[in-house]
């Protein structure tokens, strides 16, 4: 069974699905105007099992909660999910599971970036061969290039299919200013922007009739109700999924806003995924299991976090189970997988 497993195949029938799809035919029916039309992406976290190992039931528990509360997309393998910690083969493995198990119910967009091109060229061909309905990809970090290199880079990539271009210059140490994003959505495959730097950048792209999710949690209201955003790429969305929904599509909601404030301003006290995978692992939909270099948060945040999920109500939190602060003996640190 484990050995199934590590190649994508789905062991659990998926709460909600549509009939099963081929991978190519999943591929063939999405369009970059379908990538478009969706308001609330999440990004997905990925679980492990105590040998490092992803845990795919519970990844697919995760995925189905997702779906039942009107999730439209995930990233697979993006920053949240922590594709950086991955093997290529590992990355292509869990968007084709992803794909096969949910991809007639939920669009599942990949990470195949790279500060390569060569990489991203090749990881963007699997991913579409795999049945991936669209692309996520991240400008080249750590060594950079110029704006016709970036130019380039994205050229090489845009031309296989749908994509987003991720604009985080805090994490890639370099801005993709809106010279090169206006260059680029000449192309017919530029679905959007997923856009960290702010509301101001994100106008400037929608009062051009270029497509943009928030890329922060915290922004994403204003984002979609006052400055045109369609959407947000979400890493609350993971723990809240139906509240997410209700603030990208029930209007503006000023009050659910900033009743969620708190729980935002919680996940990302450290840098993402930490807030994250501790709050799963607290909540009982994940083992709390971290592949190094991230560690969790001290009890004094877990501790905040029981006390968010109170205030916020256990019901609108992914799982069933009782919250709890856990000790820090209960965790397990990977550092070999």
């Amino acid at each position: 069974m484990d050995a199934l497993r590590s190649y994508g195949v789905c062991l659990r029938e998926p709460a909600l699905r549509s009939p099963r799809l081929r991978r190519g035919d999943a591929y063939k029916r999405t369009s970059t105007e379908d990538i478009k039309a969706l308001r609330l992406i999440t990004a997905i976290k990925t679980p492990y099992l105590p040998d490092g190992r992803f845990d795919l039931e519970a990844y697919d528990d995760l995925i189905n909660m997702q779906i039942v509360q009107g999730v439209e997309g995930v990233i697979v393998g993006g920053t949240t999910g922590e594709g950086q910690l991955m093997s290529w083969d590992e990355h292509i493995m869990l968007i084709g599971h992803t794909v096969n198990c949910f991809g007639g119910s939920i669009k599942v967009i990949g990470n195949t970036g790279s500060n390569s091109t060569r990489e991203a060229i090749h990881a963007s061909e699997q991913g579409f061969a795999v049945g991936m309905h669209a692309a996520l990809h991240i400008n080249p970090y750590y060594g950079k290039t110029s704006l016709e290199g970036l130019i380039s880079h994205f050229d090489c990539v845009l031309s296989m299919g749908p994509t987003i271009i991720y604009n985080v210059p805090t994490r890639t140490g370099q801005d993709i200013p809106p010279c090169v994003i206006h260059t680029l959505a000449k192309s017919p495959n530029l679905a959007g922007v997923k856009e960290c730097v702010g509301n101001d950048r994100v106008k400037q792209y929608t009062d051009n009739g270029i497509a943009v999710w928030s890329g922060n949690d915290d922004e994403c209201h204003d984002a979609r109700w006052n400055y045109g955003a369609m959407g947000v790429i979400s890493v609350t969305s993971n723990l809240v999924p139906g509240l997410m929904r209700e603030l990208m599509f029930g209007g503006k909601y000023p009050s659910l806003n900033s009743k969620l404030m708190p729980l935002i301003e919680w996940l990302f006290h450290e840098p993402n995924p930490i807030g994250l995978n501790t709050a799963l692992a607290q909540l009982g939909v994940a083992r709390p299991v971290f592949r190094l270099p991230y560690v969790p948060l001290p009890r004094a945040k877990r501790v905040e976090f029981v006390n968010l999920v109170k205030e916020i109500g256990r019901e609108y939190f992914v799982g069933n189970k009782e919250v709890e602060v856990l000790n820090d003996d209960d965790f397990i640190l990977i550092g070999r997988y």
